[in-house]
C-alpha cells in the first residue's frame, strides 16, 4: 500500500510543526505491519516518532521556513486477517453498566474512557432518539451494534461535497448526507447515548471495482469507523456504518480515539500566507500470501522508530503485543 500527502503554497510558508497519524497498527492475531518506509520531500529539521496514549504510532516533522511544497509517502505491507465475527455472546445492553462497573483499570482499552460527550461529539437528542428506536428489539450489545449501523445506514447518504472536516455531527445527521468522518461520529455518539463505549477508529479502507471493471489506482482512501465495548466475554467489536458491515479484512488500523482529533491523520502548525493546496491518496493493493500459516505466526524481531528524511527509510514494526 502506499499512502501519499501533498502540499503546494502560495508563498514559501514559514516553519511549522506537524503530527501524522498514518502508519497501520499492529494487532496481534488481526494485522501485522511487515514493512513500512517513509518519504519527505523536502528534508525537515527535525524527526521524531511517539505513542499517543491509545497506542497510535505518531510521526512529528519540524519543517523548515521557506516551504514551497511538501510531500510526505508511506509505502508499506501490511497483513490483515478479516475474522468471522462468530457467535454472538454479547452482553445484554441492560447488563452493560455493572461489566463497565467490574473493568477495574484505566488502560488504553478500558470501556471508561469511551462513555463521556466530547467537544466534537457533544450529547445529541434527535441521534440519542434514533438510536434508542434503532435497537428497541436488540437482545444483546453487539445485535444493537448491527442494528444501529443498519439504521443509520439507511438514514444517511454518503456525499463528499455535504460536510467538511469541521461539520458538526448533529447537523450532519439533520442532513442526513456526509462522510465516513460523520457516519462514524454520529454512530459513535448514538452509541454512548445507549451506555455502550464507543471509539473513533481511523484507517484505510481497501475498495474493491465493480465486477468487469479494472481496479483504479489511487481508488482507495483514508477511512473512519467505530468501535463498540460489548461487555466482558466479547470486548471491543468493529463496525463501519458508512459501508453498513462489521470490519474485517479490507479494512486496515491506523488507531483510535474519542472521537477525530484524537485519531486526524495530520495535525499541527504551519505558518502561511496566502492559499494552499492540499491532497492525498492511498492506493492498496492485494498480494497472495504464500504460506497461510504466516498470517498466524508472531510478529518479527523489534526494531527502532522511523528515521525520515528526503530517501526512504524503513520504519521497523514495534516489538510484539505492543500494537
Amino acid at each position: 500500500m502506499q499512502v501519499a500527502f501533498r502540499y503546494e503554497f502560495d508563498r514559501p510558508a514559514g516553519a511549522g510543526r506537524q503530527l501524522f497519524r498514518i502508519l497501520p497498527a499492529v494487532i496481534p492475531g488481526i494485522q501485522t505491519l511487515l514493512r513500512a518506509e517513509v518519504s519527505i520531500e523536502p528534508d525537515p529539521d527535525e524527526t521524531a516518532e511517539f505513542r499517543d496514549f491509545y497506542g497510535t504510532r505518531v510521526i512529528e516533522l519540524v519543517m523548515p521556513p521557506g516551504l514551497s511544497e511538501l510531500e510526505l509517502v508511506l509505502d508499506a505491507e501490511v497483513e490483515r486477517i478479516g475474522h468471522d465475527p462468530g457467535l454472538d455472546i454479547s452482553a445484554p445492553l441492560s447488563h452493560l453498566p455493572a461489566e463497565i462497573a467490574h473493568y477495574k483499570t484505566l488502560d488504553a482499552a478500558s470501556p471508561h474512557h469511551f462513555l463521556a460527550p466530547t467537544e466534537r461529539i457533544p450529547p445529541m437528542p434527535a441521534v440519542a432518539a434514533f438510536a434508542r428506536q434503532a435497537t428497541a428489539k436488540a437482545a444483546t450489545a453487539r445485535e444493537a451494534l448491527e442494528m444501529l449501523g443498519l439504521a443509520l445506514h439507511r438514514h444517511m447518504t454518503f456525499d463528499g461535497k455535504a460536510t467538511d472536516v469541521n461539520t458538526p455531527p448533529a447537523q450532519a445527521f439533520e442532513m442526513r448526507r456526509g462522510v465516513c468522518q460523520d457516519f462514524a461520529q454520529i454512530m459513535v455518539g448514538a452509541l454512548r447515548s445507549l451506555g455502550l463505549p464507543a471509539a473513533y477508529v481511523g484507517g484505510y479502507l481497501r475498495t474493491l471495482p465493480p465486477p468487469g471493471q479494472p481496479r483504479l489506482v489511487g481508488a482507495d482512501a483514508t477511512h473512519a469507523w467505530v468501535r463498540a465495548w460489548c461487555g466482558t466475554e466479547t470486548g471491543w467489536i468493529d463496525y463501519d456504518p458508512t459501508n453498513a458491515c462489521f470490519a474485517l479484512g479490507d479494512h486496515i488500523d491506523i488507531g483510535f480515539g474519542r472521537d477525530y482529533d484524537e485519531v486526524a491523520p495530520v495535525a499541527g502548525m504551519l505558518r502561511l500566507e496566502g492559499r494552499q493546496a492540499s491532497s492525498h491518496s492511498v492506493d492498496i493493493e492485494e498480494s497472495p500470501v504464500q504460506d497461510p500459516r504466516a498470517l498466524w505466526s508472531p510478529l518479527g524481531p523489534p526494531g527502532a522508530g522511523p528515521e525520515l528524511g528526503t530517501r526512504p527509510r524503513p520504519v521497523m514494526p514495534p516489538p510484539a503485543g505492543e500494537g
